[in-house]
């Protein structure tokens, strides 16, 4: 074991626990390098005790041991001192959890937040134990859609637990890549917190790249005028919010680690390689920044095009509707031309006997002439006013 490993055991905790100090005067195990093969997460519907996905125990950097239950790899925990546990859970039981929590005195608010999904992205500090919350991402381009995870990270100072509640992030990758690093493994438990990481902000980068796209794609069709738009614009900043949630709260995370450097200890290489995953976070959450106001002003002009649009419609309907009373109007006035002369002949066409002007000599002329008389009175009205 190197002064550095031991400096940094050291460092990170506090007042060493009974459990610790007995470890301290077991026996150790070798330092035989195991490759491990990778496990894939298990159905979630299995019975309890089998959310295990990946459990190691490491020496110097290098894997010694490959637990198959939590009771073993608490058993080999104690027979190697200045060893480190890594345990992967997969949507593990309250009776897991609280196994754990007796092994490695975890705070039993950070174990409650363990086991509900949908917490906030935070970092707490419980003695010697940090519990850590990262929120993963990943862009699915079949849907258009970011797709969360949740990883819930205890880091201690012989051991790493770790607990998803999804798919995302893929943490065998992390694994492979400490493992064929044991310089970085051998950095003890902050260097696997690292790589996590790491590993989730590495995940926004895709997800970024999806975000712009579906953006890019949303301006063009704002301006060729799709109907559909507006709800793609609001689905997409509910997308975009979401993932401010986070990314935003690793900024002060990372600060938080960060200001601990110097009071316990963390190894200079660690320092460095969390400076990088901080400034890779602002980057990202500058973008992020960007996106929403990006889009807070696409929705704005959209909604003045939508407006200008509908004035359009407004002022073309107004016209035809002008148009429409125009030719109401053409048709009103032919009709009452037509009506006077069709009134005088009704009324003489009665074939009563009795009938003023009915055998009078002029009777049919003056018919005839009052007919045209009338008609040409309200075509004139009708001209003056317009509506012929």
């Amino acid at each position: 074991m190197s002064d550095l490993r031991l400096r940094t055991i050291r460092a990170f905790s506090r007042t060493p626990s009974l459990r610790a100090a007995a470890r301290k005067h077991a026996a150790a195990v070798s330092a035989a390098t195991v490759e491990p093969a990778e496990k894939q997460p298990r159905d979630p519907q299995m019975p309890k005790g089998h959310s295990v996905v990946d459990s190691a125990i490491y020496c110097d950097g290098r894997r010694v041991a490959s637990p198959d239950s939590l009771a073993e790899t608490y058993g080999e925990l104690h027979q190697a001192p200045h060893s480190l546990a890594w345990i992967g859970l997969y949507r593990p039981d309250r009776r897991e959890l609280a196994s754990l929590a007796q092994e490695f005195d975890l705070h039993e608010l950070a174990i409650e937040d363990a086991n509900e999904a949908h917490q906030r992205p935070k970092l707490e500090r419980y003695g010697d134990t940090l519990f850590v919350v990262l929120k993963a991402a990943r862009y699915r381009d079949a849907t258009e859609e970011v797709e969360f995870g949740e990883v819930h990270v205890f880091v201690g100072p012989d051991f790493v637990v770790t607990v998803r509640h999804a798919e995302a992030p893929n943490l065998a990758a992390v694994r492979r890549r400490v493992e064929r690093d044991p310089e970085l493994l051998s950095r003890g438990a902050e260097a696997v917190l690292y790589a996590i990481m790491d590993k989730v902000v590495d995940g926004y980068a895709p997800v970024v790249a999806g975000l712009e796209n579906d953006i890019d794609e949303i301006e063009t069709e704002v301006f060729r005028g799709d109907p559909k738009v507006s709800r793609r614009i609001y689905e997409l900043s509910r997308e975009v919010i979401e993932f401010q949630r986070a990314t935003r709260p690793l900024v002060g995370m990372l600060e938080q680690l960060r200001g601990g450097f110097q009071k316990y200890g963390v190894d200079e290489e660690l320092q460095r390689s969390l400076r990088d995953v901080a400034d890779h976070v602002t980057e990202v959450v500058e973008k992020v920044d960007g996106f929403r106001e990006l889009l807070r002003d696409i929705l704005t002009v959209n909604a003045t095009l939508v407006a200008q649009q509908q004035n359009e419609e407004m002022k073309s309907l107004a016209i035809a509707s002008s148009e429409q009373n125009e030719e109401v109007k053409r048709i009103s006035a032919w009709a009452a031309i037509l009506f006077a002369p069709t009134l005088i002949g009704t009324v003489y066409g009665m074939n009563f006997d009795k009938m003023p002007e009915l055998h009078w000599q002029y009777g049919y002329p003056f018919a005839i002439g009052l007919m045209a008389l009338v008609c040409g009175g309200l075509h004139q009205i009708f001209k003056r006013r317009g509506w012929l």
